[in-house]
């Protein structure tokens, strides 16, 4: 790998950031063509069912590739048919002699096989450029991709000892703008937001991404087993808001309170009570095309989420101030950990500075003991 390598890489994956949160459920990828050392073309993926990255960037360029064209993009060429053609036909046509690819398709059906029908076609190919960066881009499809489940991200702002508020509850604010902001980049990121009853009841959330510019809005899920967001359903602006229509509630089947959401005009996802209550909403998740959840829920919620071993990966937002009380609330509770062997931890850490802050991120591996069966006591509203 080349300086040239990781230059046009990096401007490759510019490109990609550029369709940021509205590829779903499709990956984010940028291409770049470059003729002579020089950059002649450079293109993304916007929208699942629009051009590729590597079909949009041929198309940018206007003309067939001089004989010394390379491609940059970020992930494996696709090889097969979907809404739009294989890139790696378009590619092939093209005429262009060399392609530099960054991450490779995380599906195992698919992996190495745009290489494959490249490289047969006489195309030189190099890949692993930027690899970990490619990679990262895609946390939700590469999940998605492996499991078949979406991801369940929660998210957490944290004083140095841990705690999420004050023993009186005043919370605002733990980080700074800095930190504020970037909070929102990752909401836009994913298709849906998830908070407690309880936590609409005391901040009366948007739950949008507050961005320049932006007017989209994930779903959002609220979780609310014992419905006490129904008596203030008039007040509170995620059900009353422009976007109501992609306001859903989460709560237990059977009960008289869900016709009451639904007759104000709020949908209602019915989830079992039982253990199963998890995998139920992760199912309906991969039903509706939801491939991604970003959890900004109370300890309650995110507790209920670790108990069943359900909670994926984790924003850590940190701010260099602490309370030093017990009373303090702690974002997560439940675990009687004895070792230090099972602890909860990170892996694929990334750690980035933002201003005074600190956000620390990771998926969840869960110790090889079983998770709690019994959350008797943790309320997925909190």
């Amino acid at each position: 790998m080349t300086d040239s390598d990781t230059h046009f890489m990096q401007l490759a994956l510019e490109e990609a950031r550029l369709g940021w949160g509205g590829t779903h459920p499709n990956p984010m990828v940028g291409a770049v063509i470059v003729e002579s050392g020089k950059l002649v073309a450079r293109g993304y993926h916007a929208l699942a069912g629009g051009p590729h990255a590597e079909v949009h960037a041929l198309s940018n360029l206007g003309r067939k590739p001089h004989e010394d064209a390379v491609l940059y993009v970020t992930l494996e060429p696709c090889s097969t048919q979907g809404k739009t053609g294989p890139c790696c036909g378009a590619i092939t046509s093209s005429g262009i002699g060399k392609v530099v690819v960054g991450a490779i398709d995380p599906n195992p059906k698919h992996r190495g096989r745009g290489i494959d029908i490249l490289t047969r076609a006489g195309v030189r190919v190099e890949s692993g450029v930027l690899a970990e960066e490619c990679e990262d881009l895609n946390l939700i499809f590469n999940h998605n991709q492996l499991t078949g489940r979406p991801l369940l991200a929660g998210k957490t702002a944290t004083t140095l000892d841990g705690k999420v508020a004050t023993r009186s509850g005043s919370s605002q604010w733990i980080t700074g703008p800095i930190a504020r902001e970037d909070v929102m980049r990752w909401r836009r990121l994913f298709p849906g937001i998830a908070v407690g009853g309880g936590t609409v009841r005391a901040d009366d959330p948007n739950l949008t991404s507050r961005l320049p510019g932006d007017t989209a809005c994930p779903l959002r899920f609220i979780f609310d087993r014992n419905f006490r967001t129904l008596p203030g359903i008039r007040n509170y602006r995620v059900f009353n808001d422009p976007f109501k229509a992609r306001t859903i509630l989460v709560a237990p089947a059977g009960r008289d309170e869900v016709r009451q959401y639904r007759e104000y005009g709020i949908q209602v996802w019915e989830m079992p009570g039982d253990d199963t209550f998890w995998k139920a909403f992760a199912d309906t998740c991969m039903e509706r095309g939801v491939t991604g959840v970003f959890f900004e829920g109370g300890p309650g919620l995110m507790s209920d989420l670790l108990a069943h071993g359900k909670l994926d990966y984790l924003f850590s937002y940190r701010a260099p101030k602490f309370l030093a009380d017990e009373e303090a609330p702690g974002f997560v509770g439940g675990w009687a950990v004895e070792k230090m062997k099972d602890a909860l931890q990170l892996t694929q850490v990334r750690q980035t500075a933002l201003g005074p802050d600190q956000l620390l991120r990771g998926f969840l591996k869960y110790p090889e003991k079983k998770t709690t069966e019994n959350t008797e006591g943790t309320e997925r509203e909190e």
